[in-house]
């Protein structure tokens, strides 16, 4: 398992997915040991599947709770409601919470079926900020450099922000609908700048699909055509790869 540490990434190339799913959840369960009121921020998608079933497995295994923690996850879709079975709500119920003692009223996630989609924006942000802010932040990594539902051409500046998702987004995301033309068109994220306020972050990224742009986050400049290339100024950021 090759370890390369530079001025701010932990590179972690692991051997399989079973192996970064197993790290991640280490990481997270360590998080919580060392500070039980821990506020998490949470990823869905394909990637972090593995890493909600290994937490889940060492948090029945005994030793630490989520009792104290919060959490807040990146994004959900406009339009999609709650207990829609492609809902992030209904995501997270089912790989996650349904599974661990954290309380309903500390599991956050953006409304979008909110009347008023930018007031929800807002009021999201606020609250992130009144809970003292992200300690450890879990993300994937789009094909074309996309965190959260950050698309190129996303301000650094951003903060929790409705997006019109990219075509290619749109296309990667179309195996959980029925069709491309079922997924969204708009959905409610968390900006950059409150993603890069986390004190830590931990990246996942898994598959031949995403190894161009795991190479450009690790060779390439800062751009917001890329908006992962911000991490590089983030001063505690583990990557997990592999194909």
């Amino acid at each position: 398992m090759p370890v390369i540490t530079s001025k701010h990434f932990r590179w972690i190339e692991v051997e399989n997915y079973a192996e970064m799913s197993r790290l991640a959840a280490a990481i997270f369960e360590q998080q919580l040991l060392e500070k039980p009121d821990s506020v998490l921020g949470l990823a869905t998608g394909g990637s972090p599947v593995g890493f909600y079933e290994a937490l889940v497995k060492q948090f029945q295994q005994g030793g630490f709770t989520f009792k104290d923690a919060q959490s807040f996850n990146l994004d959900e879709y406009v339009g999609i409601s709650p207990i829609d079975s492609t809902s992030y709500h209904s995501y997270m119920e089912r790989h996650l919470f349904s599974h661990i003692d954290l309380p309903l009223e500390s599991r956050n996630l953006p409304d979008g079926m909110a009347e008023n989609i930018p007031a929800e924006c807002d009021h999201y942000e606020q609250a992130i900020v009144q809970s003292g802010g992200i300690d450890l932040q879990l993300l994937g990594i789009g094909v074309n450099g996309h965190i959260g539902f950050n698309e190129p051409g996303t301000s650094f500046q951003s903060k929790t922000h409705v997006v019109e998702l990219a075509d290619e987004t749109r296309e990667e995301n179309a195996k959980y609908f029925s069709s491309k033309e079922d997924v969204p068109k708009h959905a409610i994220t968390m900006g950059i700048s409150t993603i890069m306020k986390a004190k830590k972050i931990v990246l996942l990224a898994f598959g031949e699909h995403k190894l161009e742009a795991i190479k450009r986050l690790r060779f390439e400049g800062i751009s917001e055509d890329f908006p992962a290339s911000i991490l590089k100024e983030h001063p505690h950021v583990t990557v997990l790869y592999g194909k």
